[in-house]
């Protein structure tokens, strides 16, 4: 079993409060402009910016210990846990067909994008096969990294997969209806509030959760761990709800913060190199997506556009606000995103002993 990890961080504190505070700004232009994720994207655009130009606020370059996000992340197992409600338990039923196919989407997309970025001879196996994972963005950058790999690379590879799928996904609606679609960016999914016994029960949740995971290294441990464990909370009636909304804003910016900081340091030439390498990756996921979706869509009751954004590389939210914003089935698309990082992750996981041998 892995010790947990002390907070120790060497870095100094008015490096730290800069960094966050530009993190922080980042993140509501991003909100001003109506972008998905905005605490995550900004604060991550912001302070990665900040990284690759070389700045240094107050006399130093931004800051930020790795450790500490460590105990933000389960809020996000918490909220995808709480997607897992007895209404997708009865729909599941009818939706075995594209779950089903999910199990082999997901390894054969992982495959063909690894096999496409190691084609181009410009990454290492282990920065490739984690940087071709198509899902996990925070989960795969921390077992690349652990493993040896390009860690500012692999940030990149699974930041610009978020950022490209974003920008396809309406491409793809506007080619299939013929006129323009939104992103979204400003839709609200609604959620019952949480009571305080619901919250203490979240807070169990994300603790209990990110213990067993982190203890018994399960895939992703730290997200995998509260998923499950707040997926059996609420499908017994224990809680309802989700973490607030500021706790989950927060936590964006302590990811997007943390990742943007690794930036630090890295030439124009590897970022550009990254652009086209994730643009290479996701075409290919996107495309084999809408191969699945237009083969799915007579065997379960939901609509092409609703089977593809269940299986586009992008991320839960975002995915589940373009189904509000489009009058799709959001509890179809969040239960297949919610599987797909599970699988993403657990896949990324069972895969890399063999490629380290």
């Amino acid at each position: 079993m892995r010790p947990i990890p002390r907070f120790t961080p060497d870095l100094h504190p008015a490096s730290l409060v800069a960094t966050l505070a530009l993190g922080t700004v980042g993140g509501f232009v991003a909100k001003a402009l109506h972008l998905p994720l905005p605490m995550l994207v900004g604060s991550l655009l912001a302070v990665g910016t900040a990284a690759l130009a070389g700045l240094k606020p107050l006399g130093r370059a931004v800051q930020f210990p790795a450790k500490l996000r460590l105990f933000f992340i389960p809020v996000i197992g918490v909220a995808i846990g709480a997607s897992f409600t007895p209404e997708i338990l009865r729909g599941a039923v009818a939706w075995l067909p594209s779950l089903a196919a999910l199990c082999l989407f997901i390894p054969l997309a992982h495959y063909l994008s690894f096999r496409a970025l190691r084609a181009t001879g410009t990454l290492d196996p282990i920065t490739a096969f984690f940087g071709a994972a198509p899902g996990g963005l925070i989960e795969t950058v921390q077992m690349g990294e652990e493993m040896g790999g390009d860690a500012r690379m692999l940030t990149m590879l699974q930041f610009l997969r978020l950022i490209t799928t974003l920008i396809a996904v309406p491409l793809f609606f506007t080619a299939l209806s013929g006129h323009a679609v939104g992103s979204a960016g400003g839709a609200s999914m609604s959620r019952t509030q949480p009571g305080a016994i619901d919250l203490l029960w979240l807070l169990g949740a994300g603790v209990t959760g990110g213990l067993i995971g982190w203890r018994l290294k399960i895939p992703g441990g730290m997200v995998t761990g509260p998923i499950l464990i707040s997926a059996l909370v609420h499908l017994s009636g224990l809680a309802q709800g989700a973490p607030p909304g500021w706790l989950v804003a927060l936590t964006q910016l302590i990811i997007g913060t943390s990742l943007g900081v690794r930036f630090a340091g890295m030439e124009l030439r590897r970022f550009w190199l990254a652009l086209r390498l994730a643009g290479l990756s996701t075409s290919i996921s996107i495309g084999l997506a809408a191969i699945f979706a237009f083969a799915l869509a007579r065997w379960v009751d939901e609509p092409i556009s609703a089977v593809f954004l269940a299986f586009a590389p992008g991320g839960l939210v975002e995915m589940s606000l373009v189904a509000l914003s489009l009058q799709l089935s959001a509890v179809f698309v969040t239960a297949h995103h919610a599987l797909r990082i599970v699988l993403a992750v657990a896949a990324a996981r069972a895969l890399a002993p063999r490629l380290a041998k």
